[in-house]
């Protein structure tokens, strides 16, 4: 730091001392009845600004030795707002180490995902390469293929977790009908393990975007159709209270204990029953809370172990009337 860069900072030291100065002089000279004494002003001048440069010599050396120490970030600031932005600056570290910490957080889930569902992906794979070894069953074939397309899928919709805000379309959206698509997609896995299918509602309207959403019930119905027996059933039916819509959908499979329940949706959980009846990457209902969260809904579930598992997709009530009019238009 050059000494005149560093007076430009001073400035304020340098008026307070002139404006000083020059009162001082100005009371002396109205007090001097006119006798005065140009030698004794000079001399006090000189004196005075020896005084100054003295004291912005200090200055200077102490702002040098803060800039040095500013390295070891442990020196005293030498003005209040120097303190002020040093805790600035501090607070600006914690805040890039956190944001640090939660970019190296999503590295190693994203990590993590990627291991799993590489190991996961393998299994179905390597039971198409046996079927092609034997008399190749069309069920078995078409349930292996359903495996490997729902993981692409979660491997596809987590990818697109960030950047979801890009990539949606809010409308109005008929959950029945949606629920009887992805049933109708499922049909061969209900028919196969003969489980029975009750869908107990005619319709329920809610705006949403419809691809999401999709991807949400498919994971809450592949979930359910896992972990029902042969000849199981399962119910997906419609309520509504004066606060929300609900989608539920209920199975009476083999259930979820209570100590694992508060944990369902969490990333990579996969509990006692995903490690004891199947294999499991613990991320579909991860996905499909996440996925919620950001259309601005949530997911419950409430299960008994051996007796039944129930999720329920809740929905705002309230409705965006340029849908609504748009709804009556078409």
């Amino acid at each position: 730091m050059t000494f005149l860069r560093y007076l430009t900072y001073e400035k304020p030291y340098i008026y307070l001392y002139l404006a000083v100065f020059l009162i001082s002089a100005a009371v002396f000279f109205t007090d001097s009845n006119g006798a005065w004494a140009w030698g004794t002003f000079f001399y006090a001048f000189a004196l005075s600004s020896m005084v100054l440069l003295g004291f912005l010599l200090f200055r200077y050396q102490q702002n040098v030795r803060v800039i040095r120490q500013m390295k070891s970030e442990d020196y005293d600031s030498l003005s209040l707002e120097g303190e002020f932005a040093k805790a600035h600056v501090d607070e600006l570290k914690k805040q890039h180490i956190r944001e640090m910490n939660r970019n190296r957080d999503r590295q190693n889930e994203h990590y993590d995902f990627i291991v799993s569902w590489f190991h996961e992906i393998k299994t179905p794979i390597a039971v198409l390469r046996l079927l092609q070894q034997t008399d190749m069953d069309a069920d078995s074939l078409r349930e292996e293929i359903t495996k490997i397309e729902n993981y692409v899928d979660q491997a596809l919709y987590y990818a697109k977790l960030d950047s979801f805000n890009q990539d949606y379309d809010i409308q109005n959206c008929d959950m029945i009908r949606i629920s009887k698509e992805i049933v109708k997609a499922h049909s061969k896995t209900f028919f196969s393990k003969k489980i029975r299918m009750d869908i107990q509602a005619e319709t329920l309207a809610v705006q949403s975007d419809p691809k999401w959403l999709q991807f949400i019930v498919n994971q809450l119905l592949t979930n359910s159709l896992k972990y029902t027996e042969h000849g199981g059933e399962i119910t997906i039916s419609a309520f509504e209270t004066p606060q929300e819509k609900q989608l539920l959908i209920r199975d009476n499979g083999i259930g979820i204990s209570q100590k694992d329940l508060p944990r369902i949706f969490n990333r990579g959980f996969t509990g006692e029953t995903g490690r004891t009846y199947t294999k499991s990457t613990g991320m579909g209902l991860y996905l499909a809370q996440q996925l919620s969260n950001k259309l601005g809904h949530y997911i419950t579930c409430t299960s008994e172990a051996s007796v039944y598992t129930q999720f329920i997709i809740h929905f705002p009530k309230d409705d965006d009337p340029y849908l609504l009019l748009q709804q009556k238009t078409q």
